[in-house]
């Protein structure tokens, strides 16, 4: 090797590394740290270090002029105006690896489970790689999810997005358990968001267990957590379910709940000063929600597909809540859960009204969906008719179809509830609801006689009116020229 090769190298070696810009702490502003004197892109994370040695993460969430709004992972303690801050990473990655089936991990890939870090070698952006519309391949193959009620009246294709909408204490954390045990998919990524902490371990310990654990990937961020590391988890939530899709698995992502991500967006949205719009929302949770659930969905031609289901908070059990309105608009479904079916012990509590899956007609024969349409219809008749029925208002014959309904009420409500415990696969499913719609009464044959409607008896003539009859003249004057007279 020759001597200038080795000055290179030397040189190479010696060489001070660039230099770092760093801005200063202006101020603390509820939950933003204002810089000034650094420059990062959105999403860059920062760190703050104290005068005595205390050091906080935060991430940028927006800027004004010479300032940027800072959001902490954690509360701002420890720091004060003046202090040193950098920039540490310019863009919100996250790990991603095999190694993260069987895990429970916290917004940032740190382990909650009490096991070391993952040790994934692969990182991705947060934001993920968004799927041509065009390339998307089609939703046309049943996913058996084990619940009967769904995989009959509400029939769920692989890649599909639905949501299950309903107030709180109504049973949603007990259908995403059954969901988690009896979904045939390759894997599940489950997204714990804003919930109490309490829950987040009963879901993982009770609903999940070990064996849903093994094949699961969980993510949690409970609701003492920050608003920015709320948003990041359902952010990395989404990218695991990528990036296993992009291998070519069929995998079901569970997130809990879709109305606490807009809770975190709304806290930051407003928190560097968007304008409120309805019920305190700004803009950009209108803008969030419909980006994160198109990340789901069939892959590129139809390699690989997140099944996802998100959990829509009804608050005061208001269907037209706006986060409602817009997961209704943006999903390919909803399930109803209903408070009166749970208060009557109808488990799950799912609510026919209300309720449709968008893809069922194209994953169905037209029989099965004629039997499972018949079903709903008379259900959903019954439910309307319910006070007439209850006080004796209704007359037996008045109309067919509501004779059938509460013929077949005790039928229908026996095959719609289902133990937690129990598993029923998609044939089984099929063939009972067969079974119980064969079992419709016939409609009752008309009389003899031509089968024309028997005539009301006519009702008995006034004198004074059998008299103008039979004079030839009109009933209503000779009663008029009475009254005058």
């Amino acid at each position: 090797m020759s001597f200038q090769t080795l000055a290179e190298q030397a040189m190479h070696r010696s060489r001070a590394p660039s230099p770092t810009r760093t801005g200063s702490l202006a101020r603390v502003v509820g939950l933003t740290i204002e810089v000034r004197g650094l420059m990062a892109p959105l999403g860059a994370v920062c760190e703050v270090v104290g005068d005595h040695g205390h050091r906080l993460e935060a991430e940028v969430v927006g800027f004004q002029d010479q300032i940027l709004y800072l959001m902490p992972f954690v509360e701002p303690k420890g720091i004060g105006p003046g202090d040193m801050v950098r920039v540490i990473e310019s863009t919100a990655q996250a790990r991603l690896g095999p190694e993260l089936l069987g895990r429970v991990i916290g917004p940032r890939g740190e382990a909650l489970d009490g096991s070391p870090d993952p040790d994934c070698k692969d990182r991705l952006s947060l934001l993920g790689l968004p799927v041509n519309p065009m390339e998307r391949g089609p939703i046309h193959e049943v996913l058996d999810v084990g619940v009967k009620a769904i995989n009959g009246l509400l029939t769920m294709g692989k890649g599909q997005r639905l949501g299950l909408v309903a107030g709180s204490g109504v049973g949603k954390s007990s259908l995403l358990g059954m969901l988690t045990h009896y979904t045939k998919a390759d894997l599940v990524v489950i997204g714990l968001i804003g919930e109490r902490g309490r829950e987040v371990q009963a879901f993982i310990q009770e609903s999940l267990g070990p064996e849903g654990l093994a094949k699961s990937v969980v993510v949690a961020a409970p609701a003492n957590v920050s608003a920015i590391l709320r948003l990041k988890a359902a952010l990395y939530t989404h990218l695991i379910a990528e990036y296993f899709r992009d291998q070519g698995k069929n995998v079901l992502m569970l997130v809990d709940s879709l109305t606490r991500v807009a809770h975190a967006q709304r806290e930051i949205g407003l928190a560097v000063g968007e304008p409120p719009t309805a019920k305190g929302y700004p803009p950009s949770v209108f803008s969030l929600l419909p980006s994160l659930i198109e990340r789901a969905g069939v892959g590129r031609h139809g390699h690989g597909t997140i099944t996802a289901v998100y959990t829509v908070l009804a608050e005061n059990d208001d269907a037209n809540d706006p986060i409602v309105d817009i997961a209704r608009a943006s999903l390919d479904g909803q399930v109803m859960l209903s408070r009166v079916l749970a208060d009557a012990a109808h488990y799950p509590a799912i609510d026919l009204n209300g309720s449709i899956s968008r893809v069922m007609q194209n994953l169905l024969d037209p029989a099965t969906l004629k039997t499972a349409n018949r079903f709903r219809r008379l259900w959903s008749l019954y439910q309307q008719n319910l006070d007439l029925i209850q006080v004796g208002a209704y007359q037996a014959g008045a109309n067919p179809d509501l004779d059938a309904a509460i013929a077949l009420r005790p039928a229908m409500e026996s095959f719609l509830c289902q133990d937690m415990t129990e598993a029923v696969d998609f044939l089984t499913t099929q063939s009972g609801m067969l079974g119980v719609m064969q079992s419709e009464p016939k409609p009752a044959q008309s009389p003899a006689g031509g089968g024309q409607p028997r005539p009301l008896p006519a009702r008995a003539a006034l004198p004074v009116e059998a008299a103008a009859l039979a004079s030839g003249s009109n009933p209503n004057t000779a009663r008029f020229s009475r009254a005058v007279s």
